[in-house]
């Protein structure tokens, strides 16, 4: 049996320990203490703990990686929780596959802030890597989940500012519609293991703290997606958000975007996660280092 099996029952068991009283501090926990480890140490590749604009970082250095290129990893989370620490493992597998340096932010979290606070910790990050002297065009921006679409919202922040675009954005189950309203979360209700409809609108109602879901920096589904880099998503066929990165891929596409999306059947959200273990997990990491090279100049 794949060892991708063990998201699927990770995020089963999230649905089972969850009550209606808990609280934020609670899913934090929870999420800290079992997603990390639903991720094998990709070898070789060493972690440096930095800052960055104020907040914590953590530089993932494989071994003989080109230094003068960057994957920007955002994690997700549902904005709640998830950490560079959760993550380190997952962004360590793809900078390796890709053979670059990976730099992992950390950005303020829901209930003590709301939209627009981690889209402007993620801008500044982006800014920084700029003011050390990286070219954007050795720039990609990666993010799963609510990282996805910090991911997209952060070059449309850019693009906003007049700062240069990323070279690629690598986007993994992303999260992009704070409206729920796609027909997936009922077509793959029974398939989904955590992210119900119900779920996925609390953690929007928390992230918005009462702004406008359509707001296209909060729900980049509903942004003008002219001029954002050239785009990979990826996404599991069982999970309820499948439906935001099919609308996503069309969105770009009709927006001069060149975009691709891999539906991966039978996964569940952000199965990448199981890199290391699964080989769907490591097939779906290899795909996105053999996209994003040429991306980045590399051959």
């Amino acid at each position: 049996m794949a060892r991708s099996t063990a998201v699927r029952d990770y995020w089963r068991g999230m649905t089972e320990a969850s009550g209606p009283d808990d609280g934020a501090e609670e899913v934090r926990a929870r999420v800290e203490r079992g997603w990390g480890g639903l991720t094998a140490e990709p070898g070789g590749v060493d972690y440096l703990e930095t800052e960055v604009a104020g907040l914590p970082a953590l530089w993932a250095v494989p071994k003989g990686s080109a230094g003068d290129r960057v994957i920007l990893g955002l994690h997700g989370g549902g904005f709640v929780s998830g950490s560079i620490y959760t993550h380190r493992k997952l962004f360590g597998h793809l900078a390796k596959a890709a053979g670059v340096r990976a730099l992992l932010t950390d950005y303020r979290q829901t209930p003590a802030h709301h939209h627009p606070a981690p889209l402007e910790d993620t801008t500044a990050a982006y800014r920084w890597l700029l003011d050390e002297g990286v070219d954007p065009r050795r720039i990609a921006v990666a993010g799963d989940s609510a990282g996805g679409g910090l991911a997209v919202s952060t070059m449309l922040r850019a693009r906003e500012l007049g700062l240069p675009v990323a070279a690629a954005l690598m986007l993994l189950s992303p999260w992009v519609d704070m409206t729920v309203s796609s027909d997936t979360f009922e077509s793959n209700r029974e398939t989904e293991e955590f992210f119900f409809k119900e779920v996925v609108q609390a953690l929007a109602g928390m992230f918005l703290g009462g702004t406008d879901p359509e707001d296209p920096l909060a729900s980049p589904l509903h942004a003008d997606l002219s001029g954002i880099p050239p785009t990979y998503i990826q996404v599991g066929g069982d999970e309820t958000l499948l439906g935001e990165s099919l609308r996503l891929e069309e969105n770009a596409r009709k927006a001069g975007v060149d975009v691709r999306v891999d539906v991966f059947p039978g996964q569940q959200h952000t199965f990448q996660m199981a890199a290391g273990y699964a080989p769907e997990s490591d097939d779906a990491v290899a795909r996105l280092a053999a996209w994003v090279r040429p991306e980045l100049g590399l051959t």
